[in-house]
Protein backbone atom coordinates (compact mmCIF):
# COMPACT_ATOMS: atom_id res chain seq x y z
CA UNK A 1 0.00 0.00 0.00
CA UNK A 2 1.48 3.42 -1.01
CA UNK A 3 2.69 5.42 2.37
CA UNK A 4 1.47 8.74 3.24
CA UNK A 5 4.67 10.88 0.80
CA UNK A 6 3.08 9.59 -2.40
CA UNK A 7 -0.42 10.57 -2.18
CA UNK A 8 0.68 13.95 -0.82
CA UNK A 9 2.58 13.86 -4.13
CA UNK A 10 -0.04 13.17 -6.37
CA UNK A 11 -1.92 16.00 -4.30
CA UNK A 12 0.79 18.13 -5.66
CA UNK A 13 0.94 16.74 -9.08
CA UNK A 14 -2.89 16.95 -9.51
CA UNK A 15 -2.83 20.58 -8.07
CA UNK A 16 -0.25 21.77 -10.62
CA UNK A 17 -1.98 20.11 -13.36
CA UNK A 18 -5.43 20.30 -13.34
CA UNK A 19 -5.83 22.95 -9.93
CA UNK A 20 -7.70 25.97 -11.21
CA UNK A 21 -9.20 24.57 -13.94
CA UNK A 22 -12.29 23.24 -15.01
CA UNK A 23 -11.83 19.86 -16.11
CA UNK A 24 -13.63 17.12 -17.55
CA UNK A 25 -14.55 14.19 -15.03
CA UNK A 26 -15.38 10.65 -16.36
CA UNK A 27 -16.33 7.48 -14.91
CA UNK A 28 -15.42 4.30 -17.95
CA UNK A 29 -15.90 1.77 -15.91
CA UNK A 30 -19.44 2.81 -14.79
CA UNK A 31 -18.85 2.58 -10.46
CA UNK A 32 -18.31 6.46 -10.42
CA UNK A 33 -20.75 7.21 -12.70
CA UNK A 34 -24.04 8.11 -10.57
CA UNK A 35 -21.10 11.05 -8.64
CA UNK A 36 -19.60 12.34 -11.73
CA UNK A 37 -22.41 14.02 -12.93
CA UNK A 38 -22.30 16.65 -9.90
CA UNK A 39 -18.51 17.47 -10.60
CA UNK A 40 -17.94 16.86 -14.18
CA UNK A 41 -17.20 20.22 -16.03
CA UNK A 42 -16.46 22.06 -12.72
CA UNK A 43 -13.23 23.55 -11.61
CA UNK A 44 -10.86 22.03 -9.56
CA UNK A 45 -10.21 24.08 -6.46
CA UNK A 46 -7.55 21.95 -4.71
CA UNK A 47 -6.13 19.10 -4.30
CA UNK A 48 -4.84 17.85 -0.79
CA UNK A 49 -3.73 14.57 1.40
CA UNK A 50 -4.35 13.49 4.52
CA UNK A 51 -2.76 10.22 5.63
CA UNK A 52 -2.92 8.10 2.66
CA UNK A 53 -6.71 9.69 1.93
CA UNK A 54 -6.47 11.93 -1.18
CA UNK A 55 -8.96 14.83 -1.62
CA UNK A 56 -10.12 16.58 -4.84
CA UNK A 57 -11.90 19.63 -4.23
CA UNK A 58 -14.30 20.64 -6.04
CA UNK A 59 -17.40 23.52 -5.39
CA UNK A 60 -20.50 21.03 -5.92
CA UNK A 61 -18.44 18.72 -3.52
CA UNK A 62 -15.14 16.11 -2.73
CA UNK A 63 -13.67 13.33 -4.50
CA UNK A 64 -12.34 11.04 -1.57
CA UNK A 65 -9.86 8.43 -2.99
CA UNK A 66 -8.03 5.65 -1.05
CA UNK A 67 -5.62 3.92 -3.23
CA UNK A 68 -5.33 0.70 -1.05
CA UNK A 69 -3.35 -2.20 -2.12
CA UNK A 70 -3.88 -2.02 -5.76
CA UNK A 71 -4.59 1.77 -6.69
CA UNK A 72 -2.89 3.49 -9.10
CA UNK A 73 -3.19 7.35 -11.42
CA UNK A 74 -1.57 6.68 -14.72
CA UNK A 75 -0.69 9.87 -16.32
CA UNK A 76 -2.17 10.00 -20.07
CA UNK A 77 -1.19 12.42 -22.99
CA UNK A 78 -4.28 14.27 -25.11
CA UNK A 79 -6.38 13.87 -26.71
CA UNK A 80 -7.10 10.71 -24.43
CA UNK A 81 -7.34 6.96 -25.95
CA UNK A 82 -9.90 5.06 -25.07
CA UNK A 83 -9.64 3.54 -22.01
CA UNK A 84 -7.86 0.37 -21.49
CA UNK A 85 -8.95 -1.65 -18.63
CA UNK A 86 -10.97 -0.91 -15.47
CA UNK A 87 -10.78 2.89 -15.00
CA UNK A 88 -13.16 4.05 -12.18
CA UNK A 89 -11.83 8.06 -12.80
CA UNK A 90 -10.74 9.75 -15.30
CA UNK A 91 -9.69 13.42 -15.25
CA UNK A 92 -9.24 15.44 -18.61
CA UNK A 93 -7.74 18.67 -18.06
CA UNK A 94 -5.84 21.78 -20.69
CA UNK A 95 -3.12 19.60 -20.98
CA UNK A 96 -2.93 16.35 -20.02
CA UNK A 97 -5.57 13.74 -18.18
CA UNK A 98 -5.71 10.91 -15.81
CA UNK A 99 -6.82 7.60 -15.08
CA UNK A 100 -7.72 5.94 -11.90
CA UNK A 101 -7.78 2.08 -11.63
CA UNK A 102 -8.22 -0.36 -8.60
CA UNK A 103 -9.02 1.93 -5.66
CA UNK A 104 -10.38 0.91 -2.14
CA UNK A 105 -12.45 3.89 -2.61
CA UNK A 106 -13.25 6.73 -4.85
CA UNK A 107 -16.14 8.80 -3.84
CA UNK A 108 -17.69 12.21 -3.56
CA UNK A 109 -18.16 13.06 -0.37
CA UNK A 110 -19.24 16.56 1.67
CA UNK A 111 -17.48 19.00 3.53
CA UNK A 112 -18.69 17.88 6.78
CA UNK A 113 -17.97 14.07 6.10
CA UNK A 114 -14.14 15.05 4.94
CA UNK A 115 -14.61 16.61 8.69
CA UNK A 116 -15.43 13.38 9.93
CA UNK A 117 -12.88 10.89 8.34
CA UNK A 118 -10.17 13.33 9.24
CA UNK A 119 -10.93 13.57 12.70
CA UNK A 120 -10.56 10.21 12.48
CA UNK A 121 -7.41 9.77 11.41
CA UNK A 122 -4.21 11.06 13.52
CA UNK A 123 -1.68 13.99 12.95
CA UNK A 124 0.00 13.63 9.60
CA UNK A 125 3.78 14.70 9.36
CA UNK A 126 3.56 16.07 6.20
CA UNK A 127 0.77 18.71 7.05
CA UNK A 128 1.32 21.90 8.43
CA UNK A 129 -1.48 21.63 10.78
CA UNK A 130 -0.75 18.49 12.27
CA UNK A 131 -0.49 18.27 15.96
CA UNK A 132 1.97 15.61 17.37
CA UNK A 133 0.62 16.22 20.72
CA UNK A 134 -2.63 13.95 19.89
CA UNK A 135 -0.48 11.02 19.45
CA UNK A 136 1.84 11.11 22.03
CA UNK A 137 -1.37 11.39 24.15
CA UNK A 138 -2.27 7.81 22.43
CA UNK A 139 1.21 6.30 22.96
CA UNK A 140 1.80 7.59 26.58
CA UNK A 141 -0.79 5.72 27.77
CA UNK A 142 -0.84 2.68 25.47
CA UNK A 143 0.77 -0.90 26.21
CA UNK A 144 0.79 -1.63 22.57
CA UNK A 145 4.13 -2.15 20.36
CA UNK A 146 5.59 1.08 19.31
CA UNK A 147 5.97 -0.54 16.02
CA UNK A 148 2.48 -1.75 16.28
CA UNK A 149 1.37 2.25 17.00
CA UNK A 150 3.40 3.54 14.37
CA UNK A 151 1.11 2.18 11.60
CA UNK A 152 -2.31 2.80 13.59
CA UNK A 153 -3.68 5.68 11.38
CA UNK A 154 -5.36 6.68 14.07
CA UNK A 155 -2.54 7.51 15.92
CA UNK A 156 -0.37 8.77 13.04
CA UNK A 157 -1.24 9.61 9.64
CA UNK A 158 0.23 8.11 6.73
CA UNK A 159 3.63 6.28 8.20
CA UNK A 160 3.36 2.99 6.72
CA UNK A 161 5.57 -0.36 7.46
CA UNK A 162 8.73 1.05 5.55
CA UNK A 163 9.06 4.47 7.14
CA UNK A 164 7.97 2.84 10.67
CA UNK A 165 10.75 -0.14 10.46
CA UNK A 166 13.05 2.44 9.36
CA UNK A 167 12.33 5.79 11.96
CA UNK A 168 12.63 2.86 14.53
CA UNK A 169 15.96 1.46 13.41
CA UNK A 170 17.28 5.31 13.19
CA UNK A 171 17.21 6.07 16.67
CA UNK A 172 17.75 2.43 17.98
CA UNK A 173 14.70 1.61 19.51
CA UNK A 174 13.41 -1.82 19.82
CA UNK A 175 10.06 -2.45 17.90
CA UNK A 176 8.06 -4.01 20.97
CA UNK A 177 9.17 -1.58 23.26
CA UNK A 178 5.72 -0.47 24.59
CA UNK A 179 4.20 2.85 23.56
CA UNK A 180 4.32 3.95 27.07
CA UNK A 181 7.79 3.14 27.79
CA UNK A 182 9.36 5.20 24.34
CA UNK A 183 9.49 8.71 26.71
CA UNK A 184 8.79 12.15 25.65
CA UNK A 185 11.90 12.72 24.13
CA UNK A 186 12.70 10.07 21.93
CA UNK A 187 9.12 10.50 20.36
CA UNK A 188 9.59 13.97 19.93
CA UNK A 189 13.04 12.68 18.13
CA UNK A 190 10.74 10.12 15.93
CA UNK A 191 8.21 12.63 14.90
CA UNK A 192 10.48 15.19 13.55
CA UNK A 193 12.19 12.54 11.49
CA UNK A 194 9.36 11.18 9.87
CA UNK A 195 8.46 14.84 8.78
CA UNK A 196 11.95 15.31 7.19
CA UNK A 197 11.94 11.49 5.86
CA UNK A 198 8.25 11.74 4.11
CA UNK A 199 8.91 15.50 3.44
CA UNK A 200 12.25 14.07 1.60
CA UNK A 201 9.53 11.03 -0.09
CA UNK A 202 7.22 13.90 -1.38
CA UNK A 203 10.38 15.56 -3.31
CA UNK A 204 11.80 12.41 -4.54
CA UNK A 205 9.16 9.77 -5.25
CA UNK A 206 11.25 7.31 -2.86
CA UNK A 207 12.10 6.31 0.62
CA UNK A 208 15.51 7.39 1.64
CA UNK A 209 16.30 6.71 5.26
CA UNK A 210 20.44 5.93 5.26
CA UNK A 211 22.32 8.88 6.61
CA UNK A 212 25.13 10.01 4.04
CA UNK A 213 27.77 8.05 5.66
CA UNK A 214 26.17 4.48 5.19
CA UNK A 215 25.20 5.33 1.38
CA UNK A 216 26.66 3.06 -1.21
CA UNK A 217 29.13 5.27 -2.20
CA UNK A 218 30.57 6.25 0.83
CA UNK A 219 30.50 2.43 1.74
CA UNK A 220 31.61 0.86 -1.20
CA UNK A 221 28.62 -1.24 -1.40
CA UNK A 222 26.60 -1.90 -4.31
CA UNK A 223 23.35 0.59 -4.52
CA UNK A 224 20.24 -1.06 -3.08
CA UNK A 225 18.27 -3.26 -5.96
CA UNK A 226 14.49 -3.73 -5.30
CA UNK A 227 11.22 -2.35 -6.61
CA UNK A 228 10.23 -0.23 -4.20
CA UNK A 229 13.28 1.54 -4.50
CA UNK A 230 15.59 3.81 -2.31
CA UNK A 231 18.57 3.17 -0.02
CA UNK A 232 16.95 1.85 3.80
CA UNK A 233 18.71 0.26 7.12
CA UNK A 234 16.39 -2.68 7.81
CA UNK A 235 13.39 -3.10 5.62
CA UNK A 236 12.97 -6.34 3.29
CA UNK A 237 16.43 -6.73 4.40
CA UNK A 238 16.23 -10.11 6.37
CA UNK A 239 19.19 -12.29 6.74
CA UNK A 240 21.45 -9.71 5.25
CA UNK A 241 23.68 -7.51 7.30
CA UNK A 242 23.06 -4.48 9.63
CA UNK A 243 24.97 -1.42 7.56
CA UNK A 244 26.57 -0.45 10.94
CA UNK A 245 27.42 -3.82 13.10
CA UNK A 246 26.67 -6.89 10.75
CA UNK A 247 24.44 -8.57 12.52
CA UNK A 248 22.02 -10.36 10.24
CA UNK A 249 18.42 -8.75 10.01
CA UNK A 250 15.56 -9.88 11.42
CA UNK A 251 12.11 -10.38 10.76
CA UNK A 252 8.79 -10.87 12.37
CA UNK A 253 5.15 -10.51 11.60
CA UNK A 254 3.21 -7.94 13.69
CA UNK A 255 -0.37 -7.00 13.54
CA UNK A 256 -0.53 -8.58 10.05
CA UNK A 257 2.71 -6.86 8.61
CA UNK A 258 6.30 -7.99 8.20
CA UNK A 259 8.43 -6.06 10.86
CA UNK A 260 12.24 -6.31 10.07
CA UNK A 261 15.24 -5.01 12.49
CA UNK A 262 18.48 -4.99 13.86
CA UNK A 263 18.78 -7.19 17.47
CA UNK A 264 21.81 -5.30 18.18
CA UNK A 265 21.07 -2.01 16.89
CA UNK A 266 17.97 -1.64 18.50
CA UNK A 267 18.30 -4.05 21.73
Amino acid sequence: MPEGHTLHRLARLHDARFGGHRVRVLSPQGRFAASVSEVDGSVLERAEAHGKHLFHCYGPGIVHVHLGLYGKFTEIPLPPEQPRGQVRMRIVGPDCATDLRGPTACELITPEEVAALRARLGPDPLRADAEPDRAWQRIERSRTPIAALLLDQKVIAGAGNVYRAEVLFRHGIAPYTPGRELGARRWKLVWHDLVELMAGGVRTGRIDTVRPEHEPEAMGRPPRQDRHGGEVYVYRRAGAPCLICATPVVTADLSGRNLYWCPTCQA
